[in-house]
């Protein structure tokens, strides 16, 4: 790490991110995975619904991006899912091909049809959810959760066991049903399932502690929702404290109000803490806007990372900054270069919110010459125009609005 990882050529944050006081606190696996959920939980996204074709397009723009594994589907679902599965599977794509499936042996059955190098496997673990919401008696979770894991790893699995609704769980009550699926059953990793988003980021700082105390050999996985848009900051808390991998989707697509983003969380992880989970930043957002075209899923213009606007300038004091600093130094004004995550460079854009050095910036961009005054007319009228059209500005309206206000330049 540098002496300044908080100012490098693409970022400048915040110093504090770095100060000893901070970084005794923190302590990060030496390797992050990122699971990507896409295919699986993404498509739950009210909606959404990718075809085979859909399904391996995503997958390949999952393996350029350098993801780690891929959750490829549930076969049991259909037989189209099942057989996108085994189409990602035999292409070969680099990352880890895994599937999901309920704690039933007949679900691992399919997994295996499909070629899979692993399994993740749901299973009830709160009280409340197997008594109200599957209408199960108690020892039905744990009795099928042992039979179904073990047969997975019979078979060669590499088996995630997931509870679902974990984190509103009694605590003692899971970690008791985990400990027996763990010694009578199977499990690689315990995922971390925040099924409903509804965990503190300080909650969860207890609760992966919690859980590393009982398992303490046990690789831990993230898998958390945003409900309440806690999902980037609920799974860098959780990495802090040494879990590994990172389930998550693009664009945070998922159940109900998402899962979380996995371009927010590695471009953080990089710029806020100096670590490099080792996937290909240049390609984020490229695929984000593939997987929005597939789901049908328009994104946000103010979307962080991807988002049409996020690195649009209107306001007229931000764009003067913007053009002083230039290229060169454009992380005076922006956190990271767009560049980094395979953006265009930052704009001055056109609109209500515009001040004068942007007005001139486009006058000359057009070869229109006005005095300052002159200038000062063009802006005035550019303000009218945004609240009565309230949006922004093309060159051509521009050029066309300068005109109108310079008689000089109407020819």
């Amino acid at each position: 790490m540098s002496d300044q990882p908080w100012k490098t050529d693409d970022c400048f944050v915040s110093p504090w991110n770095f100060a000893p006081e901070v970084l005794e606190n923190l302590h990060f696996p030496k390797q992050i995975k990122i699971h990507d959920v896409t295919l699986r939980d993404g498509e739950q996204q009210t909606g959404v619904a990718f075809d085979k074709d859909d399904k391996i397009r995503i997958a390949e723009g999952l393996a350029e991006a350098g993801v780690h594994r891929i959750e490829a589907g549930m076969p049991v679902v259909s037989p189209q899912d099942a057989a996108a599965i085994t189409e990602i599977v035999k292409r070969d794509l680099g990352p880890q091909i895994f599937s999901f499936s309920r704690c039933m042996v007949d679900d691992v059955k399919r997994a295996i049809d499909t070629g899979v190098n692993g399994v993740v496997m749901e299973v009830p673990s709160s009280e409340h959810i197997i008594k109200y919401g599957y209408e199960w008696p108690m020892e039905k979770a744990i009795d099928l959760s042992i039979e179904s894991t073990a047969f997975a790893h019979e078979q060669g699995l590499e088996v995630v066991f997931f509870p679902i609704d974990f984190t509103r769980a009694d605590m003692t009550w899971v970690l008791n049903l985990i400990s027996r699926v763990a010694d009578e059953g199977h499990m690689d990793s315990l995922a971390l399932v925040d099924t409903f988003g509804a965990t503190s980021p300080h909650a969860m700082q207890y609760f992966v502690r919690q859980v590393k105390a009982r398992f303490p050999d046990t690789p831990l996985e993230a898998h958390f929702h945003m409900d309440f848009g806690m999902g980037v900051a609920n799974t860098i808390m959780a990495l802090a404290e040494g879990v590994e991998v990172v389930q998550s989707t693009i664009l945070g697509i998922g159940e109900r109000a998402g899962n979380t983003p996995w371009e927010e969380t590695v471009l953080a992880l990089l710029t806020l803490y100096g670590i490099d989970v080792g996937v290909n930043y240049d390609k984020l957002y490229k695929l984000a806007l593939m997987v929005s075209e597939m789901a049908n899923h328009p994104i946000p213009a103010s979307r962080p990372v991807v988002g049409e606007h996020a690195y649009n300038v209107e306001s007229g004091i931000i764009a003067t900054w913007l053009l002083n600093c230039g290229d060169e130094r454009v992380t005076e004004v922006f956190p990271y270069r767009p560049s980094l995550i395979g953006r265009d460079d930052p704009q001055v854009v056109m609109g209500k919110g515009s001040g004068i050095d942007s007005v001139k910036h486009w006058l000359q961009r057009a070869n229109i010459e006005a005095s300052e005054e002159q200038a000062m007319e063009v802006l005035g009228a550019v303000k009218g125009w945004g609240l009565q059209y309230k949006r922004l500005m093309t060159q051509e309206e521009f050029n066309e609005l300068a005109k109108g206000v310079l008689p000089d330049q109407a020819a």
